[in-house]
């Protein structure tokens, strides 16, 4: 995705490490996924979508620890 950083190992060095990318028809969708996850894992979120030119909608991606359960 162009303007944004490369996955590296250290995103996902461990189990309970992730790299979620997601792909929606706008701004508001897509920002929407990472606040869902927020309430059930510890993330560090994405703050701006990317628009790759000639293709449809917006993308972001976000990086989350399972590990760091929020519900417990």
């Amino acid at each position: 995705m162009p303007g944004v950083r490369e996955i590296t190992d250290a995103h996902v060095a461990e189990p309970g490490l992730a790299v979620v990318e997601v792909a929606a028809a706008d701004d508001e969708t897509a920002l929407a996924v990472p606040e869902l996850l927020a309430a059930r894992c510890a993330i560090a979120p994405a703050d701006r979508t990317t628009r790759e030119p000639g293709e449809p909608g917006v993308r972001l991606r976000c990086f989350l620890d399972l590990r760091q359960n929020l519900n417990s």
